[in-house]
This record gives C-alpha cells, sequence and structure tokens, in this order.
C-alpha cells in the first residue's frame, strides 16, 4: 500500500520535476490510501491557485484511492507521533494513517525526511 502526502499531490498535479517520482504511487489506485486530510490541503491550496474547477477535478482524482478518514484510534496515535516526533497535527495524522495501514509513505516535506516507513524526495 502506499500513501501520498499533499506535497506529493501538488507535485503531481503541477508537473513539477518530481512528477515522475510520485507517478507510480499515485497511478496505482488499487494500492493507493488517500488521508482525507490531504484532500482538504489539495483542494485548498488548487482553490486559491487555480480556481474551483480546477480543485474538484483534483480532489476527484485522489478519490480514485481509498480514502482514509480520522477516527479515535488515529487521532490518539497522530498525536502520539506528533509528540515524538515534533510534527505539526496534519502531517502527523498522514504518518499515522500510513502506518496504521502498513503503507509507504511517499512526500517531497521535510518534516519526513529520515523517516522509517518514507519514500522522501527533496523539493527543487
Amino acid at each position: 500500500m502506499n500513501a501520498v502526502d499533499s506535497s506529493a499531490w501538488l507535485e503531481y498535479f503541477a508537473d513539477g520535476p518530481a512528477a515522475s517520482f510520485f507517478a507510480p504511487a499515485i497511478e496505482n489506485v488499487e494500492e493507493l490510501l488517500v488521508p482525507a486530510i490531504c484532500i482538504y490541503e489539495v483542494f485548498k491550496r488548487v482553490l486559491q491557485q487555480r480556481g474551483e474547477d480546477d480543485a474538484v477535478q483534483a480532489v476527484s482524482l485522489m478519490q480514485q484511492g481509498t480514502v482514509v478518514d480520522v477516527d479515535a484510534v488515529i487521532a490518539e496515535s497522530a498525536a502520539r507521533i506528533s509528540a515524538a516526533e515534533r510534527l505539526p497535527m496534519a502531517d502527523s495524522m498522514i504518518v499515522a494513517i500510513a502506518r496504521a495501514r502498513g503503507a509507504m509513505l511517499w512526500t517531497q516535506d521535510a518534516h519526513f525526511e529520515g523517516m522509517a516507513g518514507v519514500k522522501y524526495r527533496k523539493k527543487k
């Protein structure tokens, strides 16, 4: 399984320099987990930069994977991860979801560099 964080989705949608790095995880929708918080973050950013039609289209693509909501178990795990790793709330929730489902987390967010279970690509 693969979980893709918001920074990777945005890179993919923008066809940025690392888009091809994230494409295998994103395009394999049968193995794709999408933390619901990533839908929020991507929709907001695309809405601000390109408008509502593009934002709706982006999250429609994201929802081809399995969307994972935050429940009480994930919330508690995320709080522990946040405290231990000094991660912001959204990032800790994304990690908690990936770990709970045994998924590899794909990202270019520097908060995740060096963490186990993460495929990190430095943002250019």
